[in-house]
C-alpha cells in the first residue's frame, strides 16, 4: 500500500516538473498559432526531406501534448491537415489524440479515483451507475460537442469504473468528426488568425444536433415500444382518479397516504383488512408474542437479578388475546376512517385490473392514469408427501391457535422461524427447528448464526441443520415429519407444524396474466429502476416484487411509486437500495445494514472488520444480558462504513446509528467523537469505532509516542 502511494506520488510530480519546464522554457509557445503559421514553409521544407521521422515526430508530440492536457492540440491538428493533407492528416491525428487522451485517462484513474471515491462515494456510485448503463452515449455526445474542454472529459471518465477499451474505441469514433474539420481547415492555415474562425456557430450547432442523435433514436424507440405495449388498449380520455392503488398493507397505505397528500384523487381497494400482514400476522402480532415469551423467560430465570427463579403460569389463551389486543390498539392508524380523512378513497372488494387504464371493483369498472400494485406475499408451503394430512401452521393462521403445542416443529431457519421457535419453546413447548442448510440465519455472518444457536441450545431447543423434510407421515393418530440427514432418514413426532421455509409474491387472481405483467423467476412483479412494471404508467412496491421483503423497505419503495408515477412526467427517481437495515427479534436481537462479512467476500469486496464483545459493556452486565458482538465493516484505510452488524440487547435500536452514518456520509470517527450516554447500550457503537482506531493507529506510533513521553520526562 505505502509503495503504491509513494509511485503515485512520484508520478504526479514526475507529470507537474514535465508541464512546468515546458512552460518554463516557453515550449508551449512552440504550438501557438502564430508561431505554426510563420515556420509553416520550414515544417513544409523539413517534412520533404524527411516524411517518416516528422510523421512519427509529429505523433509522439501529439500524443505527449494531449496526455499532458498542454494547450496546442488544435493548432496540431491544423498543422497535420497543412503538411500531410485530409487522409493523413485526420488519421494520424485520430490515433495520437485518442491514444493520448487515453494516456491521460489512466493517470487520473491509477493517481485519483481510489481517494475521489472515497471521499465522494455517494456522488460517484451514481455516476458509476450512468457510466454501467449508459456510458458509451455519454462519452459521445461529450465528445462530439467541443464545449467541455477534452482534458477534463478524459480525467473525469478516468475516475469513472467505464472500461478502458470503451473509452479508446468511443473517443476515437466521437472526436472524428471534429478532427476532420480542423485538419480540413489547416489546408487554409494561412487564412486563419483565430481558432474560433475554424468552428463556427453553425458548425457547433451541427455537432450538437450529431451528439443530440443516438439520444432522439433512444427516444423514439422508447415511444415505439411504448406504443406497442398499449396497442391492444384504448386509452380513456379522461379519468376517475390519478391512482389505483391495489392492496392495503405497508406499501399500499404509504403510496395512498403520500398521493393523497399531494391532492391526487386516489383509490385504494383491499379485499381483507386493512394494514395487510405487518399489522394483522406479521410484524405486530410477532413482537406481542416475543414480548410476553421473554418476560416468562426472565421469571424463570430471576436469579440472574437477585430474585427468586418463578415457574411462570402460562395461560396460553390469554397471551393470544393479549396479541390481538395489541392488534387492535395499532388498527386505527391503518384504518378505513383515517385513510378516508385523509382524502383517500378506501374499496373493500377484489380489484381486478382489465387494462393498464382500468380495475375493476365490486362490479364497477374505475379509470385511472397510473395503478400501483402492492398485493404483497403469502407463507409458502411446500407440496411435502402428507402435507394434505394436517393443518401446517404459517405466519398467516398461527395467531388462531388456542391451545399450547406440546411439540412443535419449526420449518426453517430464517428470522420467522427463529423468533417464533424461541418464543414458543420460552411459553413451554418442546421445539425442534429444522433447517436444510448448514446453520441457522443463512443470511447472516457464521459468528452471528454461531451465537443464537448457542443461545437457542441453552433453552432447550432442539436445533436440526443440515436436516430436509422430506414427508409427512400420520400412523396411529400421531403425527411425523420424515426429515433426510445425509444418508439418514428419521422421523420426529409434533402436535403442530409450524412451516416458515419463506414467502411468495401474490400475484394471482387480478388481471396480471391476461395483461401480460411480466414476472421474474422467482414470480415476483419485475420492476425497473423507477418501479414501473413492463407497462409504465402501471407501478409496483413491496412484497410483490421485493427484494426486501421488509415492512419498511415496502414504505420505501412506496415513495417512488407515488411521486414516480403523479409528477413522472416533470422528474422520476430511481428507488435507492443502498442503505436497508432490517432486525430480527430473537433474543438476542439480530440487527444489520449494508454488507456483512459473508456478503463483502462473495462481492469480492475489500474491507476491513472490526467488532466489540458486549461481554465487556458495563450497561450489558448492569442487565444481566453481556452477550452478543458488534461488527463493523469499513473501507480499507478509510473510517467509511460498508456494513454493521450487531447482536445483542436492543441491536434494533442500536443499529440505527450506522444506519445514519451510510446513509449521511459519515464514518466512525465521528461516531468515535460523539459523546454517548453512560452507562447505555449505545456506547458499544463507540467502543468498536475505538477499536477500529487503534488497528488504523499502528505499533509503530505507539513506539515513537512512548519515545517522545520519555524524551519529555
Amino acid at each position: 500500500m505505502i509503495k503504491k502511494v509513494g509511485f503515485r506520488v512520484s508520478l504526479v510530480l514526475g507529470l507537474a516538473a514535465v508541464v512546468l519546464l515546458a512552460k518554463s522554457f516557453g515550449l508551449t509557445d512552440y504550438l501557438s498559432l502564430n508561431y505554426i503559421k510563420e515556420n509553416l514553409d520550414a515544417f513544409a521544407s523539413y517534412y520533404e526531406k524527411h516524411q517518416i521521422l516528422s510523421l512519427l515526430l509529429f505523433f509522439v508530440v501529439y500524443v505527449g501534448v494531449t496526455a499532458l492536457s498542454l494547450p496546442g492540440a488544435a493548432v496540431m491538428t491544423l498543422l497535420a491537415g497543412a503538411l500531410f493533407g485530409f487522409v493523413v492528416g485526420t488519421v494520424l491525428v485520430s490515433f495520437a489524440s485518442t491514444l493520448g487522451a487515453s494516456l491521460a485517462f489512466i493517470v487520473a484513474r491509477f493517481v485519483l479515483r481510489d481517494s475521489i471515491e472515497n471521499k465522494f462515494s455517494k456522488q460517484f456510485k451514481k455516476i458509476n451507475d450512468g457510466v454501467k448503463k449508459q456510458g458509451a452515449f455519454y462519452l459521445f455526445s461529450l465528445r462530439l460537442v467541443p464545449i467541455i474542454p477534452f482534458f477534463v472529459i478524459n480525467a473525469v471518465m478516468g475516475l469513472s469504473k467505464m472500461k478502458l477499451w470503451t473509452f479508446y474505441w468511443v473517443s476515437q469514433v466521437g472526436m472524428l468528426a471534429g478532427t476532420m474539420v480542423y485538419v480540413n481547415a489547416g489546408k487554409q492555415l494561412a487564412s486563419i488568425d483565430t481558432l474560433s474562425e475554424v468552428l463556427s456557430f453553425k458548425v457547433l450547432l451541427s455537432f450538437a444536433a450529431l451528439a443530440l442523435l443516438p439520444w432522439l433514436t433512444k427516444a423514439m424507440l422508447k415511444i415505439i415500444k411504448t406504443k406497442k405495449i398499449y396497442k391492444n388498449y384504448s386509452k380513456p380520455k379522461h379519468f376517475d382518479y390519478n391512482m389505483v392503488v391495489i392492496g392495503a398493507g405497508s406499501a399500499g397505505l404509504v403510496t395512498a397516504y403520500i398521493s393523497a397528500t399531494v391532492k391526487a384523487k386516489v383509490a385504494l381497494i383491499e379485499k381483507n383488512k386493512m394494514g395487510g400482514d405487518c399489522l394483522n400476522t406479521g410484524c405486530v402480532p410477532s413482537k406481542a408474542m416475543i414480548k410476553s415469551a421473554k418476560l416468562a423467560h426472565q421469571m424463570q430465570h430471576a436469579s440472574r437479578y437477585g430474585l427468586e427463579d418463578t415457574k411462570a403460569k402460562i395461560d396460553f389463551k390469554k397471551v393470544m388475546q393479549r396479541v390481538h389486543e395489541v392488534i387492535k390498539k395499532i388498527e386505527p392508524h391503518d384504518s378505513v376512517e383515517r385513510y378516508t380523512n385523509l382524502g383517500v378513497e378506501c374499496i373493500k372488494g377484489e380489484a381486478k385490473i382489465i387494462s393498464p387504464w382500468e380495475v375493476k371493483v365490486n362490479g364497477k369498472t374505475l379509470t385511472t392514469r397510473n395503478i400501483t400494485i402492492a398485493t404483497g406475499a403469502s407463507p409458502f408451503v411446500p407440496a411435502l408427501p402428507g402435507m394434505d394430512q394436517i393443518t401446517p401452521l404459517t405466519s398467516e393462521n398461527l395467531w388462531q391457535l388456542e391451545t399450547l403445542p406440546k411439540k412443535l416443529i419449526v420449518l426453517g431457519g430464517g428470522p420467522i422461524g427463529c423468533e417464533m421457535a424461541q418464543s414458543f419453546a420460552r411459553l413451554g413447548s418442546q421445539v425442534t427447528q429444522v433447517e436444510m442448510m448448514d446453520r441457522l440465519m443463512g443470511i447472516e455472518d457464521k459468528a452471528v448464526s454461531e451465537i443464537l444457536q448457542h443461545h437457542f441450545e441453552q433453552e432447550d431447543i432442539e436445533v436440526l441443520t443440515q436436516h430436509q423434510a422430506q414427508a409427512i407421515i400420520v400412523k396411529d393418530g400421531k403425527n411425523y415429519v420424515q426429515l433426510k440427514y445425509k444418508d439418514k432418514t428419521i422421523e420426529k413426532e409434533f402436535d403442530a407444524l409450524l412451516v416458515a421455509v419463506g414467502r411468495k409474491a401474490n400475484i394471482k387472481g387480478f388481471g396480471l396474466d391476461d395483461l401480460g405483467i411480466q414476472l421474474r423467476d422467482n414470480q415476483s412483479i419485475e420492476a425497473n429502476a423507477y418501479l414501473q412494471t413492463n407497462y409504465p404508467n402501471i407501478y409496483v412496491c413491496g412484497d410483490v416484487t421485493g427484494p426486501y421483503q421488509l415492512t419498511h423497505t415496502a414504505s420505501h419503495q412506496a415513495w417512488y411509486c407515488a411521486v414516480n408515477a403523479l409528477f413522472g412526467k416533470f422528474k422520476k427517481y430511481k428507488v435507492d437500495y443502498s442503505v436497508i437495515p432490517w432486525a430480527t427479534y430473537t433474543d438476542p436481537e439480530i440487527a444489520t445494514v449494508g454488507l456483512n462479512e459473508q456478503q463483502a467476500k462473495k462481492q469480492g469486496i475489500d474491507y476491513t472488520l472490526s467488532t466489540y464483545n458486549i461481554d465487556d459493556l458495563d450497561r450489558a452486565i448492569a442487565d444481566s444480558e453481556n452477550h452478543g458482538t458488534v461488527r463493523v465493516l469499513t473501507k480499507p484505510g478509510s473510517d467509511k462504513v460498508l456494513g454493521a452488524t450487531i447482536v445483542g440487547q436492543h441491536a434494533s435500536d442500536l443499529i440505527v446509528e450506522f444506519v445514519a452514518a451510510m446513509k449521511h456520509g459519515f464514518g466512525l470517527n465521528k461516531i468515535l467523537s460523539t459523546i454517548h450516554v453512560y452507562p447505555s447500550m449505545a456506547e458499544a457503537n463507540k467502543f468498536v469505532a475505538g477499536n477500529w482506531k487503534r488497528q488504523q493507529t499502528g505499533e509503530r506510533i505507539f513506539k515513537w509516542l512512548k519515545k517522545f513521553h520519555a524524551w519529555q520526562r
